[in-house]
Formats: structure tokens, sequence, C-alpha cells
């Protein structure tokens, strides 16, 4: 919220705990949350049933930091429908510092057990600042004002109050949330410079030198994910020794996903009914399309008419015959 990002973190994939989640390295990627921040949102929603609670919220150092404070009850539902709940924290107010607090999170299904990898714990850092009048600026102060950057300016104390998006001794640290990735930098609030070979907002992405084929994504510096069929450092080795044929396409070792009417490993063969997907029961295949013979309908000639169309059609029929045979 403070670097004007918002993150989607999926706690629970298929009833597991995500493993980024369960990472103990987790917490550690995440930065120090700023003394201008008292709180953080969060925005959740679960479509299946999951009752949490958040058996753990505790300060490392209560002489700088009060214990966490949530603006819900502490056991619940999750919500069916996103809702927003905050966590405060709350400073001491005369302590400047850097505590740590945690918070624990137990997950439970609708048959009330605990979901494997819970409960969840988070230790993040809150940093503090002494505050007071003696913190307010008293008049301006141009000479120590040159070392704040990013327009910081000096407290009384001859301390840098850095504006929204900016940290450090003398306001030269941006801030992104999440952190930059694969070696990016974060150069402004939100904004990452990406190294050679990735790019997205947060250098999640990579480039392929050489494009992907097949239908191939890249997703790291020249790293293609294939379709299945496919291999290769650009994907372009199908996994069909024999080619596929008429325009099929390769869905594993040696097997083609063929188009409608063709059949065989390699689709090198027709389907009963010609160049139909199904045999006409009571008809012959033309150009693709089942043509019915009297008295049969349906896009494989597999239903009759019945009632009294069916009757006239069949006396039609026999009518025919007595005539011919009169002949």
């Amino acid at each position: 919220m403070f670097s004007g990002i918002s993150m989607q973190v999926f706690a629970i994939v298929n009833g597991n705990i995500s493993p980024y989640v369960l990472d103990p390295n987790f917490s550690h990627k995440l930065p120090t949350i700023p003394s201008e921040v008292g709180y953080v949102n969060f925005t959740w929603r679960s479509k299946k049933r999951y009752y949490y609670n958040f058996d753990t919220l505790t300060s490392s150092d209560p002489k700088v930091l009060k214990p966490p404070l949530l603006s819900i009850k502490t056991q619940g539902r999750v919500p069916k429908m996103s809702k927003e709940f905050s966590i405060f924290l709350p400073c001491m107010g005369n302590v400047s510092g850097v505590a740590t607090f945690e918070i624990g999170l137990v997950l439970k299904n609708g048959r009330g057990i605990p979901l494997k990898g819970t409960p969840l714990r988070l230790n993040l850092k809150k940093e503090c600042a002494q505050r007071g009048v003696y913190l307010e600026r008293t008049g301006p102060d141009p000479e120590c004002d040159k070392k704040c950057a990013n327009q910081g300016w000096c407290n009384s104390e001859k301390i840098c109050q850095c504006p929204e998006g900016y940290m450090g001794q003398h306001c030269r640290t941006a801030l992104c949330y999440p952190q930059c990735m694969n070696g990016g930098n974060c150069t402004a609030p939100g904004v990452c410079s990406c190294p050679p070979g990735y790019q997205g907002r947060h250098c999640e992405g990579g480039i392929c030198s050489q494009k992907c084929l097949n239908g191939g994504k890249c997703i790291q510096k020249d790293t293609c994910e294939c379709p299945k069929g496919y291999y290769g450092l650009h994907c372009e080795f199908s996994k069909c020794v024999i080619p596929c044929l008429n325009g099929g396409r390769c869905k594993g070792v040696n097997k083609c996903r063929c188009p409608a009417g063709l059949g065989g490993n390699h689709c090198e063969v027709g389907r009963r009914g010609g160049e139909c997907a199904r045999a006409c029961r009571h008809g012959v295949c033309r150009a693709g399309v089942c043509r019915c013979e009297p008295g049969w309908r349906g896009r494989y000639c597999h239903r009759n008419y019945g009632g009294s169309k069916a009757r006239d059609i069949r006396a039609e029929d026999q009518t025919q015959e007595c005539n011919m045979g009169d002949a």
C-alpha cells in the first residue's frame, strides 16, 4: 500500500498452502514498513469454505511497537466476496527504532481440519520514529534540506522527513512492493529498472533473444515454456517423429490431435463416413455433412422423425414402390 502497488497472494491453491508463502525467506523479501505508515490493508476472498484464526499478534519490542490490532474479529470465516480488513501497527510514539512483529494465521477447511502448512507465521519489520512537537519543522533550514533527497526536508532535530514512497536516512531509498525481481533495482516508488533480459512491472518476465515457437511462452531470460508435444530451447522440436499430417498438431510422444474427419496417430486416415467426424448411421457423408435418408434427421442421421410425418414418408415410399411394381 505504501508504495502504491497492490499484490495478489494466493495463500491457498487447490487446498494447499502456496510454497512461496511457506518459504522461510518470504518475510525477508518484504521491505521494512516505514514510520509514516500506521496500518496495512488486505483484501481477501475464498470461493470454498475456509475458517481463519489469528492466533498470534505480537511485537518483539513492546517499548517501540505495540502488538498489532485487527479491524475484524480474530476468528471467523473467510468471506466469499472480496472484503478488506486492516492490521494496525501502533508505535509507542516516544521511542525511535525498528521492531519485528509476528502475525500467526490458522486456516481450516469446512470440516474444521487445519490445512497442511498452517499456522502461517509471518515476521515483518516496522520502523517507528519519535513523535512530538520537537519533530515538527519550526522554520526553513536550506542547508540541512540539501542533504534530504526526493523533496524530503529536515525537522528541528535535523532528521530527514521523507515523502511517501521513500525512506532511509536521506530519503534516497525508493520503495517497491513486491520487491524488484531477477536483479532489478527500485529507481522510484513502484518503478523497477530491469537488467538485460528481463521485463515487466517487477522484472518478473523474461525476454527471449529468439522467439518461442509452436505456441511456446517466454518465462525467463532466453527460457521458453513449451506446450505439450514440443521441446527444445525455443520449442522448435516436435515430439512426433513423424510429422502430424492434414493440419494436425502434436499433443504427445508420436500422438497428434487431428481435425474433424481424420484419425490415426498422425492424422493420416479418414474416419468412417468420409470426412464426417462420426459415421452417418442412416445417410451418406458429403463434404463433411451427413445427408440423411428419408425419415431420418440429426447431425449423424441417427434420429427418425416419428409421428405422422414419418408415416407420411413411409406411405410415400410404399406408393412409389407400388407404382414401380405396376409399371
